[in-house]
Parts: structure tokens; C-alpha cells; sequence
């Protein structure tokens, strides 16, 4: 799992993403959760880069406080499970 959620203090949760080049270390409550519907994968935008995340630490981030700015994906065949 590439994030982790430090709740040791309360009122400002911290996050740490494990990216490419080591971590990024963020205040939960600063970062958006947004949707890239191409890939239909949820990520958060670090220093101007997508940063791909499951739908579990998605959760998890909107828990510590982030803005939860995700859009639901609508198949458009219907073949599809979705």
C-alpha cells in the first residue's frame, strides 16, 4: 500500500505517500480526492503529479480528512458489470 495515515495527533492527520523517489509527506486535510475517468482510478495531485491510489486508501484519506471530490463512473455498454 503506497499511503499511510498517521492519527496520532487528532486534529491534523498526516499522510505519507510512497512514490517513486522515497516519500511525500502531506496534512491529510489539504489533499482532494479526484477521479481520472480514463483510467477509472482514483488519485490525489502531488506537486503536480498524479499520484494513483485504491479505492481502499481513497476511503481511507476522506476518513482523515481529505475532500472527498471523487465522481461516480457510469458504464456505457451494456455488456459491462459496472
Amino acid at each position: 500500500m503506497p499511503l499511510r495515515v498517521d492519527e496520532s495527533n487528532p486534529e491534523q492527520k498526516v499522510c505519507f505517500f510512497t512514490v517513486e523517489h522515497g516519500e511525500e509527506i502531506r496534512i491529510c486535510d489539504t489533499l482532494e480526492v479526484m477521479t481520472d475517468s480514463e483510467k477509472s482510478m482514483s488519485f490525489v495531485e502531488i506537486e503536480g503529479r498524479r499520484v494513483y491510489i485504491s479505492e481502499k486508501e481513497a476511503d481511507a484519506l476522506t476518513v482523515a480528512g481529505a475532500k472527498d471530490g471523487r465522481k461516480h463512473l457510469k458504464a456505457d455498454e451494456s455488456d459491462s458489470v459496472i
